[in-house]
């Protein structure tokens, strides 16, 4: 039986040109997998809401929302969410309860000293009234083709080498190498489709991670962060020389990835333009 995926984003810096949705630095995808509907974050604020309303697709019947890592720009829609469930309940109106998937320290305090908090606003303890918490560092699957990859190994020398800000867990404070950064990954007929966040953990140790997940070396697209920005040449030309060798068959960069990154991964790959309002399909 043919399977078919449609990604919509709902949330990046950009929108397509002649699509007037609203953008803000961060990110936000509405995925529909054989009516299995998944929220994969949420983006900085309301944005998401309003960009899913003009789009038609109604966020409050999603099955599952993921969240790819804390930081404010995919968590701090999370509260306004939040906030339409409860409006609903207050209007005893039908509204499902989502099982919402990450990492086990998702909620953790994260924050940069003298600046303030840049993780998630909103406790465990009040995300558990809305939603069943399945917090894991395990792959998860979400559909037999859809999989939440859980913690990611850091394996190359040229990536995720630097903290941002500090995290408290349990009393203790240590720098912050986002551990929880994780992504999803679709698995087609012709390879697979990496779905990113800000790829914290790298792009390209995320890519080998997915591969080995999904028992398959072949890439049809990423689409999403590639924490790009201002890399060091090492980097920079590492991811190229790794993604041009995986040949896949386009990229779309966005959100953290900058025009000196993005120019020289469009010479790895087909890369395509990405904004608030664009619909990629995928089948099996």
């Amino acid at each position: 039986m043919e399977v078919r995926v449609k990604l919509t984003l709902l949330v990046d810096n950009n929108t397509l040109i002649d699509h007037y949705f609203l953008a803000e630095p961060g990110v936000a995808y509405f995925i529909d997998i054989d009516n299995a509907k998944v929220l994969f974050d949420t983006g900085y604020s309301d944005v998401f809401l309003k960009n899913a309303a003009k789009m038609g697709i109604d966020v409050l019947d999603v099955d599952t929302v993921v969240l790819s890592h804390a930081h404010l720009d995919h968590t701090w829609g999370l509260q306004h969410l939040i906030q339409a469930y409860a409006e609903r309940q207050f209007e005893n109106r039908p509204a499902k309860r989502p099982t919402l998937i990450a990492h086990p320290s998702v909620f953790d305090r994260r924050f940069i000293p003298g600046i303030g908090d840049i993780g998630c606003l909103v406790t465990e303890e009040t995300v558990g009234q809305y939603f069943d918490l399945q917090l894991t560092d395990q792959p998860t699957w979400l559909h037999p083709d859809l999989v939440f990859l859980g913690e990611i190994p850091r394996e190359n020398d040229f990536e995720a080498c630097d903290p941002i800000g500090r995290i408290r867990q349990a009393d203790a404070e240590t720098d912050d190498f986002l551990l929880d950064d994780t992504s999803l990954a679709y698995r087609s007929s012709q390879g697979l489709v990496i779905i990113t966040g800000c790829a914290h953990a790298g792009i390209c140790n995320t890519v080998v991670h997915a591969m080995r997940v999904c028992e398959d070396s072949r890439l049809v697209d990423i689409i999403g962060g590639f924490h790009l920005l201002d890399p060091t040449n090492k980097q920079l030309n590492n991811t190229v020389e790794k993604i041009a060798a995986w040949k896949p068959k386009r990229l779309h960069a966005c959100h953290c990835t900058d025009l000196k990154s993005k120019l020289a991964l469009s010479r790895a790959a087909d890369l395509h333009e990405v904004g608030v309002g664009l619909e990629l399909t995928y089948e099996s």
